[in-house]
């Protein structure tokens, strides 16, 4: 991760340089983000792109151009190494979650992909993993580039168990009642007490996991209108001009943690059971706490 590390760094660098103290740790908070999202926007850019330049008398479709284009993408980050090959392994445990879903979803009639494709099985497009996939890139890079810690987090059995329950849901409510404010009220009992802890520049910040996964739900139904507006997929009844249903944001803010669990089944380092301390050090020591958010990186970087 030399190369992204120096990449981090020296956007860190020109940001104190440059920027009066005020709009410093804002600024390094947008670009930190920005640098996490690059999957997530780069996969964006192609549906835009593709949505205002593809013609249907082209031999080559715009979905399987999608997974060309994505396939890339994630080719790219490995061999610059814009990812390391664990981040990599998360994304593909999100890909293998999220086509599964997809395959259910659209043959249940939840949403569709309405252009013809070679590489489409069962009505599903297969670089629509990939949408997937980039969410699990962005929440491997933001904990890594953030420095994050999550604590006081409840027994690591508890968060398995309810991101099951979750993804059952997703199913399950086709033939069964369903139970989303439920687990929705269970997302809050089990983690009220879990703070996000954060690194920008020198400073340790925290956020409630709750509200970070909220917030981080409204900027995913944003993403959404845009796989819509430009047609790439459509919900039961919609058009391209319908904005998504706010509800999508509630299914969202339930699928990240999901996608929050699926993450730490490999980076289970950043997960502590004791509370975190801002200054000072970190509680007694055990594999699964980790160092206090005010310790020095050995790698810093932005």
């Amino acid at each position: 991760m030399t190369s992204t590390r120096s990449i981090e760094r020296r956007l860190g660098d020109w940001t104190r340089a440059h920027l009066p103290a005020g709009l410093r740790e804002f600024t390094m908070f947008l670009l930190k983000q920005a640098w996490a999202c690059l999957f997530g926007f780069l996969m964006l850019g192609g549906l835009l792109v593709s949505d205002r330049i593809w013609q249907d008398g082209w031999a080559l479709a715009r979905y399987d151009a999608l997974l060309i284009y994505a396939v890339a993408i994630q080719a790219s980050f490995l061999a610059l190494r814009l990812e390391t090959l664990q981040e990599a392994r998360v994304i593909l445990l999100f890909h293998l979650t999220g086509t599964a879903m997809e395959l259910f979803k659209v043959n249940a009639g939840s949403w569709a992909y309405p252009e013809p494709a070679v590489m489409k099985f069962y009505g599903v497009p297969l670089f629509s993993g990939f949408m997937y996939a980039a969410v699990g890139s962005y929440m491997a890079r933001v904990i890594r580039i953030f420095d994050m810690r999550f604590a006081p987090y409840p027994p690591f059995w508890v968060s398995v168990l309810l991101a099951g329950a979750i993804y059952v849901n997703f199913f399950a409510h086709h033939y069964l009642p369903d139970v989303r404010w439920v687990l929705i009220a269970a997302t809050l009992m089990i983690f009220a007490r879990t703070r996000v802890w954060f690194t920008i520049g020198q400073t340790p910040r925290w956020m409630p996991l709750p509200l970070a996964a909220f917030l981080t739900s409204i900027f995913l139904w944003i993403a959404e209108n845009i796989g819509t507006n430009t047609g790439t997929w459509l919900y039961a009844g919609q058009t391209e001009f319908d904005l998504v249903h706010l509800s999508k944001m509630g299914s969202w803010y339930m699928l990240l943690y999901v996608s929050f669990t699926t993450v730490t089944l490999v980076v289970r380092d950043v997960l502590s059971r004791a509370p975190l301390r801002p200054q000072g050090s970190a509680p007694r020591s055990t594999p699964s706490e980790p160092r206090s958010p005010s310790a020095p990186d050995a790698t810093p970087s932005l």
